[in-house]
């Protein structure tokens, strides 16, 4: 009886269909894969308060990135190195030695058109859908792979300790922040997002990094009321002031003994006015403004802005006044400043008609006023000037240049030239700034 062909072998075909179903489950697990890290977990959320049990679990099993890839890529190398592995034993026992070539030629092909480019090609197209619908399956291969891949998470970190690298073994593989940040500016570079709307939500999201020493106002520049001051020349001081609280201080600027709302004076005067009986001259005279003056509030030049801002809404107050670690007198800061930081620029009627910070000259620099925070200028400009070691565009010259430049002194670094237009006393109050 003549053998039978390997062809018609029952062997074949079942090696045959093996490595189908092999390829068929290749793909589900890269195109799971894709799905579950690239679906919107906004859109997943939506969509599971509407009643989805694919969304719901597609969530939950979300919320560890690194334990469901893990389990993902371990089932889908499983799935081709055995499909590689059957389809080599079959194209050697039809061809020969040379099967083992054309094994690996067609399973790449193979792999990379039908378990790689296709299935995540639809992934990405219908992300949302896509993990709904797979997220109740690949639950159990998570569970299932569970036990390996942390297995697997210990002996990585444990080699990676040996070469003197530490992980969190709560880290994430993406931060949020710097994800969300990425989507924005690859956004306004397409055109689909502002840049205004860019700036206002990283803006936001930059409040617990940032501390209230970075936007507070200089106490060098703080408008403040002397208490041994005669009535009449205090009260002609907070009617010219473009501000409605003061701070009010006693024989030393550092030693401020209260705070003087426009409000509570202009009641005090009117109180004096309409009841003294000895007339209001004399009864303006013997006004002590002590006696109106709320009690002040000190925060520390370390508190975040994110924090800063709760106690406002809390304690129902938009003034503090910002101290150092010995108590010293700082700055002040308000609740306009902080979200300044996220809207931009805020001004009434009672702002003072200012210069604008920045302004293009004719030799296409810009000049610059030098109390201006390098954060404002780079989010103005879209430049990256470093502002770890000076808020302010006339401290990182400073920095620098290790010296007080003089006027037209002309400096290079960052990639810009920076030459002082304007000085007083010891403060650079203007620059020019050219991008090199």
């Amino acid at each position: 009886m003549e053998a039978t062909h390997p062809v018609l072998d029952l062997t074949f075909w079942i090696t045959a269909g093996s490595i189908l179903c092999l390829l068929v489950l290749s793909g589900y697990f890269s195109g799971s894969e894709t799905a579950l890290t690239a679906a919107s977990r906004g859109k997943l959320r939506a969509q599971a308060e509407k009643g989805s049990r694919g969304a719901d679990t597609a969530l939950k099993i979300t919320e560890d990135n690194e334990r469901l890839i893990g389990s993902v890529l371990l089932g889908n190398n499983l799935v081709n190195i055995l499909a590689a592995s059957l389809a080599t034993a079959l194209f050697t026992r039809l061809f020969g030695e040379s099967g083992v070539a054309l094994a690996t030629l067609v399973m790449t092909l193979l792999v990379l058109i039908f378990a790689e480019v296709l299935p995540k090609t639809y992934a990405i197209t219908n992300a949302e859908v896509a993990a709904s619908r797979t997220a109740p399956i690949i639950v159990w291969v998570v569970k299932v792979f569970s036990p390996v891949v942390s297995a697997v998470r210990w002996l990585v970190r444990l080699i990676l300790r040996g070469f003197g690298v530490q992980t969190d073994p709560d880290s994430h593989i993406l931060a949020v922040r710097d994800e969300i940040a990425g989507a924005l500016y690859l956004g306004q570079s397409e055109g689909v997002v502002e840049k205004e709307d860019r700036d206002r939500i990283l803006g936001a999201l930059d409040l617990g990094e940032r501390a209230v020493e970075e936007i507070m106002l200089h106490r060098s520049r703080i408008e403040m009321i002397d208490a041994e001051a005669d009535p009449e020349a205090i009260l002609d001081q907070c009617l010219k002031s473009n501000h409605t609280r003061l701070p009010l201080y006693r024989d030393d600027p550092d030693n401020i003994v209260g705070v003087v709302h426009a409000k509570d004076l202009l009641r005090a005067m009117h109180s004096l006015v309409t009841s003294s009986e000895e007339g209001a001259a004399e009864a303006l005279r013997a006004f002590d403004v002590q006696s109106i003056a709320r009690e002040p509030y000190f925060v520390p030049e370390t508190t975040t802005l994110d924090d800063q801002m709760r106690q406002f809404l809390r304690m129902r107050s938009h003034f503090a006044l910002v101290v150092d670690e010995y108590g010293t007198l700082q700055g002040l800061i308000t609740l306009e400043d902080i979200l300044e930081e996220i809207v931009g620029e805020i001004t009434d009627e009672f702002d003072p008609d200012a210069e604008h910070p920045i302004r293009k000259t004719e030799d296409n620099q810009f000049l610059i006023d030098g109390a201006m925070t390098i954060r404002d200028l780079n989010r103005a400009t879209d430049w990256t000037l470093p502002d770890d070691a000076a808020n302010t565009v006339a401290g990182l010259v400073i920095h620098e240049a290790q010296m007080i430049p003089a006027i037209d002194q002309a400096f290079i670094f960052h990639g810009f030239r920076f030459q002082v237009v304007a000085r007083k006393d010891n403060r650079i109050t203007k620059l020019k700034i050219r991008k090199l």
